[in-house]
Order: C-alpha cells, then sequence, then structure tokens
C-alpha cells in the first residue's frame, strides 16, 4: 500500500478534486476539512480518511497532528490546499484579520511541515510538498491585504523549506488565479474577470489537478512556483 497523501482544506474545488483524483488512481490520501460539506461523505465513501481540522490556534494544530501520527507513519506528500479568504473591514479589527490569516496560511503549513518532517522523509521514492499561494502574490491587493501578505509568506516558506529538506523531499508551490467561478457570481463579474488574462478563459478544475501531479511527478523540481494565471501578469 502507497504512503498516503495529506490534502488540507479538501471539502471542495481543487483539494476536493485532487482527492478524488489520487483515489481513482489508488493513491491512498488523508484528508482535514473545517466545515462539513457534501464533498466530504464522498470522499469518506470513495476510500479517504478524512479528518477534521481547526488550524485556527496552535492547539489545533498539534491536536491534528496527533491524530495525523495515529493514522499513519508515513507520507507520500503534504498539499497545503486549506485557505481562507477575509477582506479587511471596518466591521472586523485589522489585527484579527492580520493573525488570521498568516495562522492558516503561514504558521500552519510552517508547523506541519517542521512536525511531519519524519513521515516524509521514511520510506522510499519521491516525497513532496505543495504550497497553494496565489497570483495575488506578484501584485498584493488593496481589498485584501493580510490575505497577499500571508500568501507571500508562504509562497516564502517554499523557498525556506526547499533548502532544508533537500534532496529527499522537493517542495513548491502552486499560485492559481482564475480556475473556476463560483455559481453565485454575476455575468457582469464573471464577464469583467475574464478580460484579466491573456487567455480570457475559465479553464475549470482539471488544471489545477494535471499541474499537482506534474509537480508530485517532476523529480528535479524543487523551490519553484507553478503560475496557473492564463498570462495574467501580461494583461
Amino acid at each position: 500500500m502507497p504512503a498516503p497523501i495529506l490534502i488540507t482544506g479538501a471539502g471542495q474545488r481543487i483539494g476536493l478534486a485532487f482527492a478524488q483524483h489520487c483515489l481513482a488512481n489508488n493513491q491512498p490520501v488523508i484528508v482535514t476539512y473545517r466545515s462539513y460539506r457534501p464533498g466530504v461523505d464522498a470522499l469518506q465513501k470513495a476510500g479517504a480518511q478524512c479528518l477534521h481540522a481547526d488550524f485556527s490556534t496552535i492547539d489545533g494544530i498539534d491536536d491534528f497532528i496527533t491524530r495525523l501520527r495515529a493514522k499513519t507513519d508515513s507520507l507520500r506528500a503534504i498539499i497545503h490546499n486549506a485557505s481562507d479568504w477575509m477582506p479587511e473591514s471596518e466591521e472586523t479589527d485589522s489585527s484579527e484579520v492580520m493573525n488570521a490569516m498568516m495562522q492558516i496560511h503561514a504558521m500552519t503549513p510552517y508547523r506541519i511541515n517542521l512536525v511531519c518532517r519524519d513521515l516524509l522523509e521514511s520510506g522510499e521514492g519521491n516525497r513532496d510538498i505543495v504550497h497553494m499561494t496565489d497570483y495575488v502574490v506578484e501584485k498584493g491587493s488593496a481589498k485584501h491585504i493580510a490575505y497577499s501578505a500571508s500568501k507571500a509568506a508562504l509562497a516564502n516558506l517554499t523557498l525556506s523549506f526547499s533548502r532544508l529538506l533537500a534532496p529527499r523531499v522537493k517542495v513548491n508551490s502552486v499560485a492559481p488565479s482564475l480556475i473556476m467561478f463560483n455559481p453565485g457570481d454575476s455575468d457582469a463579474y464573471r464577464e469583467k474577470t475574464l478580460k484579466k488574462s491573456l487567455m480570457g478563459i475559465e479553464p475549470g478544475i482539471q488544471v489545477a489537478v494535471d499541474s499537482l501531479q506534474f509537480l508530485l511527478d517532476n523529480p528535479y523540481m524543487t523551490g519553484r512556483t507553478l503560475s496557473l494565471d492564463g498570462g495574467r501578469h501580461l494583461a
């Protein structure tokens, strides 16, 4: 039985799609979810080990790690996909926003990578960490300042952990921009957003799945960010 892949935040969208892809290819997965979603049931029925995790505190992270170690003594990869998207607002204290964003996007991967290093380094074959960052790291955001800063911190962790864990573990990032719209997005919003990239399309979830699999399969790529933005940086 292959060592499982840990995917955080796999209840929906990219995390869910990649977990389903792994299971369809006989790759065991352990997934985390913060809020219950129908995708969690689907994954569990397909054979995934699903663990509720609250990464909003250090105790929550450590509790998850304890339960993870009870499930496995080895990991094929860790995909850090858990995320939140909290904007600055007059209703929320700015320090709370920054703390929350740094906790989920920087502290959680930082601590899991360090404490679970032995799980990745055991066994044979490729071992990987993939950080899901964001296109916003390149340009910042006036409406999501803390979110942007925390994703930039995660991008920098990619560089540091690739140095620390080489050559046993490869560490890379995927930085998506528009992958797929939400069901409630208006036609005006969709039209405006599509114009922000050179490709001008909603590519769909499979491009993210294929990119993650590419990183796991490639034995000679580490410390890099794979940009999935349709040429947005040139538009």
